[in-house]
């Protein structure tokens, strides 16, 4: 069974345009909180690529991989994920292949299937291409093939980007992203962070289907888990309120930038409310440390996971970075108990 020293600990971050702020704001606000879970020794950060979303300021995704990457030092940086179906592959292999060259062995590639948008946005992004399901697939070979070492004959090169071998993670909130992943000798990350209910079922598929390639010799495993900590339960229950609220928007078709939070919010929703709420966050952990270091432990045990990559949409900054940094204090707990011991 895994402990908790045993996971590594990253973020997931959707650049927050918030109440009363600013795209800009939200832009040195992704750098800041980057800069400071690199400093407590966080893994990767990654940006996810939405659009036509007031409350959302990541849709280009890998300009801000690079702004990220640059102000920071040793950290992976990367996306989390680019929707394929949105991009050409080979335009995806330039520009990873350009972020890799700049920032060598520190760039990731995640990828998913889902347009992250509705569909009038979809089509201005591809115009007129009719999606089918053999697409992902094909178009995820025709990356890895355009990352990889040129071969003799080969006609279409993406430079930069051949012979980088950016690394390629395949999102999903569903079996078919499990099932490619495993088919393909990638590593998986399951979007929990807001599509929970199929979790376990995706990791066992995963896992059992797995076959090792040159990129990983055995199954690599990360969730997405909606965090946020603070010194007592009382006061982590209140910030989440603005998590909840931006749940309930997305849940009735009103999403808008991130609200302050709210006294008794969620005691003020109707009880369907409040399970539509539940059910998005199941994943989610929030408390203080001693809640959180049990809620992070809890997911540890039922999932097995090798990574967390937690989601923490705190209204004000200073307390978001404060909720980092209870959680890697948290994530650090078992080991210091032990090396007291």
């Amino acid at each position: 069974m895994k402990t908790l020293s045993d996971i590594r600990l990253s973020m997931l971050d959707l650049v927050a345009v918030r109440e009363g702020g600013t795209v800009a704001d939200a832009l040195a606000l992704a750098l800041r909180t980057a800069q400071h879970a690199e400093s407590l020794g966080f893994t990767r950060y990654w940006l996810a690529e939405h659009h036509n979303m007031s409350g959302i300021a990541c849709s280009a995704t890998a300009v801000l991989v690079g702004h990220i990457a640059g102000g920071t030092r040793q950290m992976r940086v990367g996306s989390g994920g680019v929707m394929l179906p949105n991009h050409a592959p080979l335009v995806v292999a330039e520009a990873f292949g350009t972020l890799a060259e700049l920032y060598p062995g520190r760039i990731d590639l995640g990828l998913g299937r889902a347009p992250g948008t509705d569909q009038p946005t979809m089509r201005a992004l591809r115009r007129d291409r009719v999606e089918t399901e053999a697409d992902f697939p094909r178009d995820v070979a025709e990356l890895q093939h355009l990352l990889g070492p040129v071969v003799p004959g080969q006609r279409l090169i993406a430079n930069p980007g051949a012979g980088t071998n950016v690394p390629i993670w395949l999102l999903g909130s569903s079996l078919f992203s499990a099932r490619l992943a495993a088919q393909q000798g990638l590593p998986f990350a399951f979007a929990s962070h807001f599509a929970p209910r199929m979790l376990l079922q995706a990791l066992e598929v995963y896992r059992s289907q797995f076959k090792p390639s040159a990129q990983l010799a055995r199954p690599y495993v990360i969730i997405g888990v909606p965090l946020i900590a603070a010194p007592t339960d009382e006061e982590a229950e209140f910030l989440a309120s603005s998590t909840y609220q931006r749940v309930l928007g997305i849940l009735t078709g009103q999403r808008g930038q991130l609200p302050p939070p709210v006294h008794g919010f969620m005691q003020s929703l109707h009880p369907q409310e409040q399970a539509g709420i539940a059910d998005f966050l199941a994943a989610a952990v929030i408390g203080g440390p001693e809640t959180v270091h049990e809620g992070l432990q809890s997911l540890a045990d039922l999932t097995q996971a090798d990574e967390f990559m937690i989601v923490s949409d705190v209204f004000e900054p200073a307390l978001r970075l404060r909720s980092l940094t209870i959680t890697a204090q948290a994530m650090a707990a078992q080991r210091l108990t032990a090396a007291a011991a």
